[in-house]
C-alpha cells in the first residue's frame, strides 16, 4: 500500500461554507478528519459545539479570534488551540486579510455539530 500526498491545489473535495469561506477535505474518515479552511476577512463562524470531536485548529496565515465557552483567545500564524467535546466556540477573522489553518477533528464531526 503507498502512502498519498496531498495538497490544497489536487484536492477533489473543496467546499465552501458559511460566509464566502472554503474548504479542502484531506482526510475524511469516521475517525479522522484533516481540512485546510480559510476565511476571508470580517467572516466568523456560527456558536456551536460537538458531543464527541476533539478539534485542533492550527493557524497557517492571518490571525484567529477564538471564542471558547465565552473567553476570547487571539492565535497568529503557527499557534495552535484544542477544542474537547461540549465547549462551546466560534472562529472568526476580524482582519482584513484571509485567515488560513488546518483542523483536525478526532472523530470526526459528520453529524456531531449542534448549532446554538
Amino acid at each position: 500500500m503507498s502512502n498519498q500526498a496531498f495538497s490544497k491545489n489536487d484536492c477533489a473535495s473543496h467546499y465552501k461554507w458559511g460566509d464566502d469561506c472554503y474548504g479542502w477535505n484531506y482526510i475524511d474518515t469516521d475517525a479522522l478528519s484533516v481540512k485546510q479552511e480559510l476565511m476571508p476577512p470580517d467572516t466568523s463562524e456560527q456558536l456551536h459545539y460537538h458531543e464527541k470531536a476533539t478539534q485542533v485548529f492550527f493557524i497557517l496565515k492571518g490571525r484567529a479570534v477564538f471564542t471558547i465557552d465565552g473567553v476570547e483567545t487571539e492565535l497568529k500564524p503557527e499557534q495552535g488551540i484544542e477544542i474537547k467535546p461540549g465547549q462551546q466556540h466560534f472562529i472568526s477573522n476580524k482582519e482584513q486579510s484571509d485567515l488560513e489553518f488546518i483542523l483536525y477533528s478526532y472523530p470526526s464531526t459528520k453529524n456531531d455539530r449542534i448549532n446554538l
